[in-house]
């Protein structure tokens, strides 16, 4: 498997190499960019596809050894090194056929991401809080990282809402299809009888805007400013620093009131704000052509319940792909490729 895909990125690498050489492309900033960035999709392809083959070949060799083999101890290291060779292989053909799918146009951009509590009050703001530790673990194993842009939090330091920006290589790519309703069952810590109780939150993710990407005319925000304040009311900030943007054509909406600066505040709300209109140019888009994989794992939209997360049975099941994993505590630790390299 994958000696067709090898032999072809072996050979694109080559005629890749052989153009870095050539003073017309090289002085061609834009076109040394785009070549740039296949020659290290490429590189990235070939090389994982390469350990795929050679993991494969040892299993292949572990397994005449050990039809050969008379020696029960021998043996059993023997089944033991191909139980741990098949189960890698398992884990790099995933990658593959990942890595292998046509790239999205913003793949390779960091993301905008908006996670807030729907039904279950509390209970949901909590595991708002829990899912995006989980985000926050996953990002730092993939060496991206995070930045909060703004965040609420209720009485008892559940989120009703967070906003974080991303960065890092292909971040949109792994994470786009986390958008969309997850619902969590589970005994709340506050519950006395013990009953299981259904919660969801929402996830967005958008990719990010580049600064000349989006025009935000001036005539068309109303900027308002006001002091920004803790769970409760609690005052953060004695100077009116918060700042809210509301986009007049849209209607859109930002509010950031983490930092003490309104400078950095109103900075953090047009970068949230240019992600969430390129956002909606985008959804325009799509709804004017087919996509490539909408049928295989849904739109993508807001709406869309997509996970299901049940503490008591310790599973996790995600409603696109149609399967479930049992090791809920696991995933939610940021072992999170599992289920990210299905799509």
């Amino acid at each position: 498997m994958f000696q067709e895909e090898y032999s072809q990125l072996k050979s694109e690498i080559s005629e890749l190499e052989e153009k870095f050489k050539d003073p017309k492309i090289t002085d061609n900033l834009e076109q040394m960019r785009e070549l740039s960035k296949r020659y290290g999709d490429a590189k990235e392809q070939f090389e994982i596809i390469e350990q795929y083959l050679n993991k494969s070949e040892e299993l292949n060799n572990n397994k005449l050894l050990l039809q050969s083999e008379n020696e029960e101890e021998m043996k059993t290291l023997l089944e033991e090194e191909i139980k741990s060779l098949e189960e890698e292989i398992l884990s790099l053909e995933r990658k593959i056929k990942f890595l292998l799918v046509p790239p999205d146009p913003n793949d390779s951009r960091n993301v905008i991401l908006e996670m807030r509590a729907g039904a279950g009050g509390d209970e949901a703001s909590l595991f708002a809080s829990d899912l995006f530790r989980t985000y926050v673990i996953y990002s730092e194993e993939q060496g991206w990282k995070i930045e909060i842009l703004s965040e609420h939090r209720n009485e008892i330091g559940g989120f009703k809402e967070i906003t974080a920006l991303i960065t890092g290589k292909n971040v949109y790519r792994y994470l786009k299809n986390e958008s969309g309703v997850h619902r969590v069952q589970r005994i709340p810590a506050t519950e006395k009888n013990g009953r299981i109780h259904t919660s969801t939150i929402t996830v967005a993710v958008l990719p990010e805007a580049e600064e000349t990407e989006i025009e935000i005319k001036q005539e068309d925000l109303r900027i308002d400013v006001f002091r920004s304040s803790g769970p409760g009311g609690q005052s953060v900030n004695m100077t009116d620093s918060a700042v809210r943007l509301t986009h007049i054509p849209s209607g859109l909406v930002v509010s950031c009131q983490d930092q003490k600066s309104q400078h950095k505040n109103k900075e953090k709300a047009m970068k949230v704000l240019a992600s969430r209109l390129l956002a909606l140019e985008e959804e325009k888009k799509q709804k004017e052509r087919e996509s490539l994989r909408s049928g295989q794992v849904g739109t993508g939209d807001r709406s869309e319940k997509i996970r299901t997360y049940n503490y008591p049975q310790n599973r996790i099941t995600d409603h696109r792909l149609k399967q479930s994993w049992y090791n809920l505590e696991e995933i939610m630790e940021g072992k999170m490729g599992e289920i990210i390299g299905k799509f």
